[in-house]
């Protein structure tokens, strides 16, 4: 892991309470040159220059024409979802699209330009770590755009959306637990091989809205945006400027800016407990001491009494008692205050294998409610956007 891409001075973010998910509501000026006087890459070429040394994994470079094919011309009914970097639309690679090229359904995220809020550099930060590493719980990048003021990202598919999406849908089936713990395990397994990478990587937003699903609720980490490469050496963490979401972000690098593989630990701790609780880590509607998760829940998780008085009363009961005093207990290491005392991600992964029962009871695409003539299995995608 080559830090090729981190001369160029990071845009400033403030942490956002995104309390739906949206990025930071800071957005900085558009530039194209960083302060030493070394410009962006603004072509494939380029951009291939910057990937030589380091790149592990081959990425094709689109024409801005060849995606309005692969979505139709950007299609409104294309859109599943979007954020402070822009708009996610569905698309289709073709048999006869490229030579070379398998058909194939993918998600092409589209640059806001001026209008986003996280711009050309976290754009390039993700070419650059999706460039270089590969793993089953990290979404594959397949390819990008690169032209003029365009900036694109081309993703595989990922059917089912984001974990958010399905937690906490209004319409959709309720999660079983065993998909809940299949979630965290793919989840925690994505982080553990970021955070024992040969140059290890801080994810550094970690968040039921960054983790995607497959049709069989596989759970992929995708948004490398703000990732940043980790302590070498013997230094115990990386300074730079806070950057993340208010809920998920730990406090120890909100009050001081140092960043560790244990700040992702502490975020993991904040999406375990909410598919724990079915609870967002924030929520303004919620009466004043409940409206921050991880503050309400904390106190109760080592208390066996009060505990399944918290977990999701959408499960009705129909979880093994055993397993959510252990999910719990796990989520009680995460949060601790002290990140030294926090558990390794390699270690969550151990605690969570004995977690995961046969998956038998996955629901069906066809289980779900079809919305405005939107297919069900699409539908939890969209239904944020």
């Amino acid at each position: 892991m080559g830090n090729c891409w981190c001369r160029w001075k990071p845009s400033i973010y403030r942490v956002s309470s995104n309390v739906k998910s949206e990025s930071p509501k800071y957005q900085a000026p558009p530039v194209r040159e960083g302060k030493d006087g070394q410009k962006l890459p603004s072509n494939p070429e380029e951009v291939e220059d910057l990937r030589r040394d380091f790149a592990a994994n081959p990425l094709i470079a689109f024409s801005y024409n060849e995606l309005k094919i692969i979505t139709e011309n950007f299609r409104p009914d294309h859109v599943l979802g979007g954020g402070g970097f822009g708009s996610v639309y569905k698309g289709h690679i073709s048999e006869d699209f490229r030579e070379g090229l398998q058909p194939l359904q993918v998600a092409v995220k589209v640059h806001d330009g001026d209008n986003s809020f996280q711009g050309h550099r976290e754009w390039l930060a993700e070419v650059i770590f999706l460039g270089q590493l590969s793993h089953p719980n990290l979404v594959k990048l397949i390819g990008y755009c690169c032209e003029d003021e365009h900036r694109v990202l081309i993703y595989e598919y990922m059917a089912r959306g984001s974990v958010e999406n399905n937690l906490f849908s209004r319409v959709l089936l309720p999660l079983p637990w065993s998909i809940r713990m299949k979630i965290a395990f793919g989840a925690a397994k994505g982080l553990a091989f970021l955070h024992d990478a040969e140059k290890p990587v801080i994810y550094r937003d970690f968040k039921t809205s960054n983790i995607l699903l497959d049709l069989d609720y596989n759970a992929k980490l995708s948004d490398f945006g703000l990732a940043k490469d980790g302590p070498v050496g013997d230094k115990s963490h990386v300074s730079t400027r806070i950057m993340g979401t208010y809920g998920y972000a730990a406090p120890e690098y909100i009050m001081t800016g140092h960043l560790t593989p244990r700040s992702d630990v502490y975020s993991f701790g904040v999406v375990l407990l909410e598919l724990l609780t079915g609870r967002k880590s924030l929520d303004k509607s919620r009466p004043a001491r409940e409206q921050n998760l991880a503050d309400w829940a904390l106190p109760l998780l080592s208390e066996k009494k009060k505990l399944l008085n918290i977990v999701d009363p959408r499960l009705q009961g129909d979880y093994p008692v055993k397993g959510v005093h252990k999910a719990a207990m796990l989520a009680y290491h995460c949060l601790n205050r002290n990140p030294k005392a926090r558990p390794l991600m390699r270690d969550i992964v151990d605690s969570l294998e004995p977690l995961q029962v046969a998956v038998d009871d996955v629901p069906s695409p066809a289980s779900y409610v079809i919305n405005n003539g939107v297919p069900a299995a699409e539908f939890q995608t969209r239904e944020n956007a």
